[in-house]
């Protein structure tokens, strides 16, 4: 079982991606630590095994984190990662920033950054969407999440 996560080998491919594939990762990884007692280092294996996230780039993703001070970690045979701070606290804009830099969005169809095309295709409608996504990611903590039963079905996240 997967943490009710996709394999990620197993995933939609055609799924639109409003995130980078490492935020929505580390996102994953995050909302795991937040579920485990606090107090505790968890492995990177049992990370990546209840994630569905391929353990070596995990290693890459949770270290990161670790540098932006959004988890802490331990060396040794008890070692792992834990949050570094609180749930309630921790927004998914904080832990997607580290991937994906808040400000210029990218243009849904490619066009380099969003808005800086005038004849753009979507941009008029995909905008207020864009606007509500960034919202959600301000608001939404990683706490509020962790105690939301319904996380674990379907992988969403």
């Amino acid at each position: 079982m997967h943490f009710g996560y996709p394999h990620p080998y197993h995933a939609n491919l055609n799924r639109p991606m409003l995130l980078p594939q490492t935020a929505e990762y580390a996102i994953r990884a995050v909302l795991y630590l937040a579920r485990m007692d606090s107090s505790d280092y968890i492995g990177v294996a049992d990370v990546a095994r209840e994630t569905g996230v391929p353990e070596n780039y995990l290693s890459k993703v949770l270290g990161q984190l670790v540098r932006a001070n959004v988890l802490q970690s331990s060396r040794g045979p008890n070692g792992g990662f834990r949050l570094a701070g609180d749930a309630g606290e921790l927004t998914l804009e904080r832990v997607a920033a580290v991937f994906a830099p808040s400000g210029k969005a990218r243009c849904l169809l490619g066009s380099g950054v969003c808005g800086e095309v005038p004849e753009c295709a979507v941009h008029e409608l995909w905008a207020p969407i864009a606007a509500q996504l960034q919202e959600f990611l301000r608001t939404t903590t990683i706490g509020q999440l962790a105690r939301s039963s319904s996380i674990t079905a379907g992988g969403a996240v």
